[in-house]
């Protein structure tokens, strides 16, 4: 009778279904408060970046105006800045190598290409640089351009 008093444990290692379902539901609820929040940054940092990118003073107005003191004009099309120019004399005034060597380089965060006019519209002693902001489409409240760092075309 040695072995009827002794008690077997037989419980076996692992999460039962209430524990699992507990965790699913907490994490749920983390996921519901902190996406929101990364959504509504990343949206703010692509219209920041779109920003730097047109801005006065930015890497692109300044191989612009760099074109411009060594060529004597601005460019007709940003191309210009990515390619050397086959004719002997204006290779001489422009460099051997191209103000801009990446032409992804030359697209917003969204993907489309930034708009470029000279005579500016807005700036009609120099040029325009904007972008037509996440929606792609000229016009509306999310165009972003140099005249101001935050301003609508």
């Amino acid at each position: 009778m040695r072995g009827v008093h002794k008690r077997i444990n037989r419980r076996r290692g692992g999460f039962t279904l209430l524990e699992v379902l507990l965790v699913v539901v907490i994490l749920g609820m983390l996921a519901a408060l902190v996406v929101p929040n990364f959504m509504g940054t990343q949206a703010a940092q692509e219209r920041k970046i779109a920003q730097q990118l047109v801005a006065s003073g930015g890497a692109l107005a300044t191989q612009i105006d760099l074109f411009r003191m060594n060529m004597g004009r601005y460019p007709e099309s940003l191309e210009e800045l990515i390619k050397v120019p086959e004719d002997e004399e204006e290779r001489q005034k422009y460099g051997t190598e191209p103000y801009i060597k990446d032409p992804n380089s030359l697209k917003d965060p969204w993907g489309n290409d930034i708009q470029y006019k000279q005579p500016g519209d807005i700036n009609k002693n120099g040029y325009d640089i904007y972008s037509f902001g996440p929606d792609g489409k000229e016009g509306g409240d999310d165009d972003i351009g140099n005249w101001s760092s935050d301003a609508a075309r």
